[in-house]
């Protein structure tokens, strides 16, 4: 017997006409590529998204078309979002960090049609328009004054609107339908292709809005520092209009002093972003003896969150939380969520839960497996591969010729974890880089978030290298602060003296710059490239 319910589908237009009906005054607020604040409303985001809508069919535009869009987190690109995948179309955010090489794949693996673009990318759209014969116009999200100085064969994004309806008949159509395209970052080969349907961005939507996940309610005012172009900045341009928040978009200004004036003078209260973007914003507010006024909570993302950075907000009266999921993801699967009584714990008991990647989202599933296949236990010991399913995880990358999940029916996430008694989920590693050393695992987190603790140090990484006897030892690569000048010997004292044996490095190496990856993440792969002919003390 099957229930007598309306079969609607959850489409992300439905988003859109919930938040014009229900919240048309609250403000969206955008620092523009051009300079100077942008100000409008929800209202005023559906007008012209519906305007948007007609362009886009008018330029030809068909249900299940990819469209590129490179650009910053501007009122511009949520407009494209919604107008996009509103239509049947696929919304393919491309991220621009990942090289002209890798950036041409992309967009012509998705098969883009058409691309837009902010004007900051027009040197690499105009260096990659050779090599993109399938997009038929290039359009720029400025206005018509800016478009100009790009010379012929951009549209502008501005003109493309004008005397436009500002109203739309959104069609309706299946939820499986996708809605949005990313790619991964490759840092193993090709970048893969995930493809978002409408059911699964909504149904993440509300699960991101639970209050034992991000915790962000309708009173906040929320700054996504995580870009559009990254996992759809981990579903924010939708959550935030489902319920009304007041929405901060920081444009290209993802530097400390750009960051911290928005968070003051708009009243943030909740950020989300990498760690990378925390630790840059409390280098500028530590210096410059500043608050972070109304701030309240920051979600960490895309990489583990480390002590400095929930010590270091903490003095400001901001909590952090930290999160886990992957582009294969849409992208959340856990959340840390600090409930009743956690901020009662003793200090470092506290920080040690702290420090995991947190239970898992409804509907998605966890498990943890054994080099042999066997599923291992939740006591928080046993070290597996991590395996994840769930009705917004991917069931296959896009074009692929191997399978994608396991034989069955589970995605491989790559990480290495162990699932502690109470569902907390706490990465060990990635299954790529874990040093395995006289048979044991030996965790690069935990070393590096003791480096980053350490009051010279930056940034942290923590790589294998070759040994005889143990397999691998642990080399700890540092960048240090402006102006620090602790030695390494020093460093390398600090760090064993936190670390249980088995953990301690063998030695400490300083570079003047840590690669980062296109979403913010440590590069070890050029790690070990740079570090290719190098051999540890006891070796030389």
């Amino acid at each position: 017997m099957q229930g007598l319910m309306m079969d609607a589908p959850l489409l992300v237009s439905g988003i859109l006409t919930h938040a014009e009906r229900n919240h048309a005054h609250q403000e969206i607020v955008t620092r523009l590529v051009e300079g100077g604040i942008h100000r409008y409303t929800f209202g005023d985001c559906a007008r012209r998204t519906a305007q948007l809508a007609h362009a886009l069919q008018e330029m030809g535009v068909k249900p299940g078309d990819r469209i590129g869009v490179m650009g910053w987190n501007t009122h511009r690109q949520l407009e494209l979002y919604y107008a996009i995948s509103g239509i049947g179309a696929v919304c393919h955010t491309i991220n621009p960090k990942l090289g002209p090489q890798n950036a041409a794949f992309v967009m012509n693996h998705a098969e883009d049609r058409f691309v837009f673009f902010d004007t900051t990318f027009a040197p690499l759209v105009q260096a990659l328009r050779p090599h993109l014969s399938g997009v038929e116009r290039y359009v720029a999200m400025t206005t018509e004054e800016e478009t100009a100085k790009l010379g012929v064969g951009v549209d502008c994004y501005e003109t493309l609107l004008e005397g436009k309806p500002e109203r739309f008949d959104w069609p309706s159509f299946d939820e499986n339908t996708a809605a949005a395209m990313c790619y991964t970052s490759g840092t193993t080969g090709q970048p893969k292709g995930v493809l978002y349907s409408h059911r699964a961005l909504v149904l993440q939507c509300f699960a991101a809005l639970l209050p034992t996940s991000f915790g962000a309610g309708a009173g906040d005012t929320i700054l996504p520092v995580v870009p559009m172009f990254h996992v759809n900045a981990w579903g924010v341009p939708y959550s935030a209009l489902m319920i009304g928040m007041k929405l901060v978009m920081p444009g290209p200004g993802l530097d400390g002093k750009s960051l911290h004036e928005l968070i003051t003078t708009e009243g943030v209260t909740f950020a989300v972003g990498v760690p990378t973007v925390w630790l840059n914003l409390l280098a500028h507010v530590e210096e410059n003896g500043l608050d972070l006024g109304r701030l309240r909570y920051t979600l960490v993302g895309g990489a583990a969150l480390s002590r400095k950075i929930i010590d270091g907000y903490e003095k400001y009266g901001v909590r952090t939380r930290q999160g886990w999921g992957m582009t294969e993801m849409s992208p959340t699967g856990t959340v840390n969520f600090d409930g009743p009584g956690f901020y009662d714990l003793p200090h470092d008991e506290r920080i040690e839960v702290q420090l995991r990647q947190g239970k898992a989202l409804p509907f998605v599933d966890m498990r943890i497996v054994s080099d042999a296949g066997e599923e291992l236990p939740w006591d928080g010991k046993s070290d597996g591969h991590l395996h994840v399913r769930g009705p917004w995880i991917l069931s296959s990358y896009y074009k692929a010729e191997e399978p994608t999940l396991t034989d069955d029916g589970w995605f491989d996430t790559g990480d290495v974890c162990v699932i502690h008694p109470d569902g907390r989920m706490q990465i060990t590693d990635r299954a790529k880089d874990v040093i395995k050393s006289g048979g044991e695992w030996i965790s690069t987190i935990d070393i590096e978030n003791v480096g980053l603790s350490h009051p010279a140090v930056a940034q942290a990484a923590a790589i294998g290298m070759p040994h005889p006897k143990w397999q691998e030892r642990p080399l700890l690569i540092v960048q240090l602060k402006d102006g620090a000048a602790a030695s390494t010997d020093d460093i390398k004292d600090f760090v064993n003296e936190k670390l249980p044996r088995i953990s301690q490095v063998d030695d400490v190496q300083a570079v003047d710059e840590i690669p980062l990856g296109a979403t913010g993440k440590v590069l070890k792969t050029e790690l070990r490239k740079t570090f290719a002919d190098y051999q540890l003390p006891d070796l030389r």
